[in-house]
């Protein structure tokens, strides 16, 4: 069989479970990347066409935690949607809640008190944190470092789930929003122990950059590799830190602020050549970037009441809306079509890692095996939120 006989589309026909090479032409073969691979973060099969160690092509199989989230929706009122936001970017479960109930929010025309917004931001913008610490922990280990997962993982972001866990009960599928404001008030003391988190945090982001950062290794590996030019980025719709690692300042708190995010000072983070570091440093500095709001959300946290007057059973009229939140990983989109029931008629999400992924195939022609791993960890992707 030659390589002619392969189309771009044919190459991930079919499951294929064990990693195996297959000889596809004279100097040109398949290598199966996954499912289960540990540079894949998650159930994610690559296909890749390798001429020699040049990879000159790659299709994404997808599909392997579909869960028929959007299907699920219409059998299920708009409180009971909650639970299933969770599971999709279980890294940013506060996130998911928030652009969920901000699309059932606007359906319904409903205010929100300013102390669940305050509350919404501080929890929503630690989530950033704790998934970006993630990201930092488990990019270093795809390149071969080990110790930053340790204190990023293992030490920073168990703080977080502490912080979380205190508030809400849970540590990773939060169910904390709600439509109308949130599940519960602050514990007593919690305000002040976010801030304690801010001010050890600070020092220890310094830390991460002796880590890792600035290590000449990690460094050699990712700055020039896997370049998404602006433009391409602009044209496969990538969003999130993966846009803004290619130059473009975009960011959905500052264009078009929703919440109260217009009543805080921060900047957006931006790259200059749209490679894999900058990528990375994008994410770096925006951890830098939302413990200035948790600061000033703290220090400028309101009293007041933390649910609207939403009901506990609503029926919005018929119509359908759209919302967009800007979650660690993108623009997280909803649409609602409601008939005017106490279920959504049609639910779609708009997942950003989803988007983001498409890029992966302009990103990895030409380069080796040994950097798609830091092109795929790069674009820090969830597959919960892939295949929804």
């Amino acid at each position: 069989m030659t390589s002619n006989s392969y189309s771009t589309s044919s190459l991930a026909k079919g499951p294929v479970f064990e990693t195996k090479i297959e000889q596809v032409g004279e100097n040109e073969m398949l290598l199966n990347l996954g499912p289960q691979h540990p540079s894949t973060h998650g159930v994610l099969r690559v296909v890749l066409k390798l001429d020699g160690e040049v990879i000159t092509d790659a299709e994404c199989d997808l599909g392997y935690l579909h869960r028929g989230v959007e299907k699920l929706a219409e059998n299920r009122t708009y409180p009971m949607i909650i639970v299933l936001s969770d599971r999709d970017d279980y890294l940013s479960a506060m996130n998911n809640n928030w652009a969920y109930c901000m699309a059932v929010e606007k359906l319904l025309k409903a205010e929100i008190p300013i102390r669940a917004d305050y509350i919404r931001v501080i929890v929503g913008e630690l989530n950033r944190i704790a998934s970006h610490m993630v990201f930092y922990g488990t990019f270093g280990i795809d390149i071969g470092a080990f110790t930053p997962f340790l204190h990023a993982f293992g030490r920073d972001r168990e703080e977080i789930l502490d912080l979380f866990e205190e508030i809400c009960g849970a540590r990773i599928t939060y169910n904390f929003v709600r439509v109308g404001g949130v599940m519960l008030d602050v514990p007593e003391g919690w305000i002040g122990r976010v801030k304690a988190f801010v001010e050890r945090m600070k020092p220890r982001l310094e830390e991460y950059d002796g880590l890792l950062t600035y290590n000449p290794i990690f460094m050699d590996r990712t700055i020039g590799v896997g370049q998404l030019p602006a433009h391409t980025a602009l044209d496969l719709g990538v969003t999130g830190p993966a846009l803004r690692g290619s130059g473009i300042q975009m960011d959905l708190r500052k264009d078009h602020p929703y919440s109260v995010y217009k009543d805080f000072k921060f900047d957006v983070p931006v790259g200059k050549n749209g490679d894999c570091y900058d990528r990375f440093m994008v994410r770096r500095r925006e951890m830098s970037e939302s413990l200035k709001i948790v600061e000033q959300a703290c220090d400028k946290f309101p009293e007041g009441p933390i649910m609207g007057k939403v009901g506990k059973v609503y029926r919005p009229g018929p119509g359908e809306v759209y919302t967009q939140h800007e979650g660690p990983r993108g623009w997280l989109g909803t649409y609602i079509v409601s008939d005017g029931t106490d279920r959504p008629y049609r639910l779609h999400i708009r997942p950003p890692s989803f988007i983001n992924l498409q890029a992966l195939k302009e990103l990895v022609k030409g380069w080796k095996v040994a950097d798609v791993i830091a092109i795929l960890g790069s674009l820090d992707f969830v597959l919960g939120e892939v295949d929804r």
